[in-house]
C-alpha cells in the first residue's frame, strides 16, 4: 500500500489538510490519537509500561492513570524518551494493521512526530504542512486558551519547522495568503499519479 506521511509543528494546521484528504476519500491514520488508544489496547505495550513506570501507572480495572505518568514524564527528558521508545513501536504495530485494512489508491499517516519518532522512513513520501510563527501562536492561544508564554514552551519541545522542511518531499502553505484546498488537490493528483506509477 502506497502511504504517505503528513507532519507539521504544532499550530501548523496539518490535521485541516488531513480532513480535506478524508473528503477526497483518502484514509487518513492520526498517530496522536492511535497513540492514546493503544496505551489502553495493546496488551505488550501495557505490560512494558507497568515494567518500565511501575504498577501503579494502570488502575486495577485496567485504565491508565495519565496523571501519574505524566506527574514521571513530565519534565524528566529521559523518562519522556523512555515512554516514547515503547509507545512509538506500538504505534507501528497499530498502523500496519490499519493499512493493511484499506482499499484506497493511498493511505496517509498525520503524526507530529513523523521525524523524530523515525516512523517517515517508512513512507514513500512525506509532507510538511507550514505556516508562519505569529499565525501559529495566535491559532493555539485561542484553540487551547494558554498564553503566548505556554505555546512557545511547548513549541520548544519540537524539531523546527526549518529542519522538518528539510526532510520533506512536499510542502503545504497554510499561512492565510495561498488557497489550501488548491493545494491539495494537486497534491491528490500527484500521489495518485504515484501510486500508479509504483504498482
Amino acid at each position: 500500500m502506497f502511504n504517505i506521511g503528513i507532519t507539521g509543528g504544532i499550530g501548523t494546521g496539518k490535521t485541516t489538510v488531513c480532513k480535506i484528504f478524508e473528503i477526497l476519500g483518502i484514509p487518513v491514520f492520526y498517530a496522536d490519537q492511535a497513540a492514546k488508544q493503544v496505551m489502553h489496547e495493546d496488551e505488550l505495550l501495557v505490560e512494558e509500561i507497568k515494567s518500565a513506570f511501575g504498577a501503579s501507572a494502570y488502575s486495577r480495572a485496567g485504565e491508565l492513570d495519565r496523571k501519574y505518568l505524566a506527574g514521571i514524564v513530565f519534565n524528566d527528558e529521559f523518562q519522556l524518551e523512555r515512554l516514547n521508545s515503547l509507545v512509538h513501536p506500538a504505534v507501528f504495530r497499530a498502523y500496519d494493521k490499519w493499512k493493511g485494512d484499506q482499499k484506497a489508491s493511498y493511505v496517509i499517516k498525520e503524526a507530529a512526530l513523523l521525524f523524530e519518532s523515525g516512523s517517515y522512513k517508512e513512507s514513500d513520501y512525506n509532507v510538511v504542512v507550514t505556516s508562519p510563527l505569529e499565525l501559529r501562536i495566535k491559532r493555539i492561544m485561542k484553540r487551547d486558551g494558554i498564553s503566548v508564554e505556554q505555546v512557545k514552551a511547548r513549541m520548544s519541545k519540537q524539531m523546527s519547522e526549518e529542519e522538518k522542511v528539510k526532510l520533506a518531499d512536499f510542502i503545504v502553505k497554510n499561512d492565510e495568503s495561498e488557497l489550501l484546498i488548491p493545494q491539495v488537490l494537486d497534491l491528490h493528483q500527484t500521489f495518485l499519479q504515484l501510486s500508479k506509477q509504483s504498482q
